[in-house]
């Protein structure tokens, strides 16, 4: 480890801010933390006089390194982008659907930064996107600094930020108004389904709801299309675990719940809502799906970024 205390200080004096990058970058509080950690012991082999990593420039700082806090920076967008890559190339196993209300996964929402919903959404954007569009948007990099992160020139960087920016902000396929209706109708669906409410449940949806869902993920026998306000009900009581996941979302340019548990895309639920209840809902969990269907944060979501 360096021997320097004020080295040493000065890295803790940036963990919070570290941290939080990597949150943002990786959407995994524990994997948020490995990668702080990767960059401290980086730090602790880094030569005294060596050059910092490309892209950044500023004063000479201690232990050789001009400008500490950038140097850091990039080191933690390196090893989160590694990160976002890996997962792509290798299958996902089952997220444990345990502690995500008041966990660490809430860490950002309770601190008043950036909530899980934006999480969920930088989740469907690829690796050089969410880098170049949390970089800059969220910490202020500029491109110049960004481009060698991602191999890209500047120009590519910034086109990448820009093309992750539109798809998080989304485009809305109903009038304001209706939009606001429709979430609040959602939201009170995803509270019953949290708490396993039947009635709550049945106050929420239509007397005719269908309930489509992929097999693979209901238990086995259980038929992939429920009908009817008091089966549908019954049937989303069995979601209620993974239903504490879930965050609203503009899914099709629609109010409806997507699941990201760890910085993972795992499943979204297309909810379709008419005169204030919910009519139909789809569980959707097929990789080749999922990577289909347009993801956005919602109105009063989206004016933070």
């Amino acid at each position: 480890m360096p021997e320097d205390k004020t080295l040493a200080l000065r890295f803790e004096a940036e963990r919070p801010r570290l941290r939080a990058l990597a949150h943002r970058l990786l959407g995994s509080a524990a994997e948020a933390e490995d990668a702080v950690q990767e960059a401290w012991l980086r730090l602790a082999r880094h030569p005294a006089g060596s050059a910092e990593p490309t892209g950044i420039t500023g004063a000479a700082g201690t232990a050789g390194i001009a400008n500490l806090a950038a140097w850091l920076t990039t080191v933690v967008s390196r090893v989160c982008l590694d990160a976002l890559r890996a997962r792509r190339e290798t299958p996902f196993e089952q997220v444990p659907e345990h502690g995500v209300q008041g966990g660490p996964e809430d860490e950002v929402v309770r601190a008043g930064e950036v909530g899980r919903a934006l999480l969920v959404v930088l989740a469907t954007l690829t690796p050089a996107e969410r880098v170049a569009f949390v970089l800059h948007d969220l910490f202020a990099v500029p491109f110049d600094a960004i481009a060698p992160i991602v191999d890209r020139t500047p120009v590519a960087a910034k086109k990448l930020a820009s093309r992750a920016r539109l798809r998080v902000r989304g485009t809305p396929a109903l009038p304001e108004a209706e939009l606001a209706r429709h979430a609040q109708v959602v939201q009170a669906f995803l509270a019953a389904a949290r708490g396993g409410d039947l009635a709550e449940l049945l106050r929420v949806l239509a007397p005719d709801v269908v309930r489509g869902a992929d097999p693979a993920t209901l238990p086995a026998g259980a038929p992939p299309v429920l009908r009817g306000a008091d089966a549908v009900a019954r049937g989303t009581q069995f979601f209620s675990a993974r239903a504490a996941l879930a965050e609203l979302a503009l899914v099709d340019g629609r109010p409806g719940l997507v699941l990201a548990p760890a910085g993972r895309l795992t499943a979204i639920l297309r909810i379709t809502v008419a005169d204030d209840l919910v009519t139909a809902y789809e569980v959707v969990i097929d990789p080749g799906r999922l990577a289909g269907i347009p993801l956005a944060l919602l109105e009063h979501e989206r004016a933070d970024v």
